[in-house]
């Protein structure tokens, strides 16, 4: 895993996240990467990118955490028969 050090909190990327290390996560630490995706504030799309990443792994093995905020996942099931 990778950490990046911003503003007094830790980043965390979706580069290598293992099972482990995203059942690690607690409910605070989903609620601040969703804050972040919310404010939109970041200083390249890059690092936008990475926390939606995150969220969505977040999403597919935590669901019960990220279920608050899967509206900021954009994902829409559809059939194409």
């Amino acid at each position: 895993m990778v950490s990046i050090q911003q503003e007094g909190s830790v980043v965390m990327t979706t580069l290598s996240l293992s099972k482990k290390e995203i059942s690690a996560f607690t409910a605070d630490d989903v609620a601040n990467l969703a804050g972040r995706l919310e404010q939109d504030d970041y200083n390249n799309p890059f690092e936008a990118l990475q926390d939606w990443h995150l969220l969505r792994a977040i999403a597919f093995q935590r669901q019960e955490l990220a279920e608050p905020y899967l509206y900021l996942l954009d994902i829409e099931t559809f059939d194409e028969a």
